[in-house]
C-alpha cells in the first residue's frame, strides 16, 4: 500500500512553532514515526512538505500511483480551492487532518475546504491526529480495493 502524506505550509516550523498549540514534537520526529508505523503496517510513504500551494497542487496531481493520500494541508484548508480542486480531480482515498481542533480556534478556522472531498477529517491530537490518520487511510484505501 503506497501512501503519499503531505504536510502544508509552516508545518517545517514544528517544535518551535506556537507550541501551546502544535506542541513541541519536530516534523522530522513525527516523519520519523509516522515512517516507523508505516513500516509496521506494510505501507510505504511518500512524505512532502511544502509552503508552496502550486507544488502541493503538483504533488496531488501526480498522485495516481498512490492508494491514498493523508493531507494536513494547514492553513490551505481554509483557503486552498486549487488544493480542493487537485483532490476532488484524482480521486484517490483522502484523510484530512489537523494537530489542532480547528473547531475550538480562531472563527476563521472552522471552515474547511478540503473536508468535502475528503473522505475523513481527524483533528485534535496533537501527532497522533497523524499516525490515526494514517490507519485511517489504510482502512479506506483496503476497502476501496476490496469493492474494486
Amino acid at each position: 500500500m503506497k501512501i503519499l502524506v503531505i504536510h502544508g505550509p509552516n508545518l517545517n516550523l514544528l517544535g518551535t512553532r506556537e507550541s501551546e498549540v502544535y506542541g513541541t514534537r519536530t516534523l522530522e520526529e513525527i516523519n520519523s514515526d509516522l515512517q516507523g508505523l508505516a513500516s509496521e503496517l506494510g505501507a510505504e510513504l511518500t512524505i512532502l512538505q511544502s509552503n508552496h500551494e502550486g507544488e502541493i497542487v503538483d504533488a496531488i496531481q501526480n498522485s495516481k500511483e498512490y492508494n491514498a493520500l493523508l493531507i494536513n494541508p494547514a492553513a490551505y484548508t481554509h483557503t486552498s480551492v486549487a488544493i480542493r480542486d487537485a483532490i476532488a480531480g484524482v480521486q484517490i482515498p483522502t484523510v484530512e487532518i489537523h494537530l489542532s481542533n480547528i473547531y475550538k480556534r480562531e472563527e476563521f478556522r472552522h471552515k474547511s475546504l478540503i473536508s468535502p472531498v475528503a473522505d475523513g477529517q481527524i483533528a485534535g491530537f496533537g501527532p497522533d491526529s497523524y499516525f490515526l490518520g494514517l490507519r485511517a487511510a489504510l482502512l479506506i484505501a483496503n476497502a476501496k480495493q476490496i469493492n474494486s
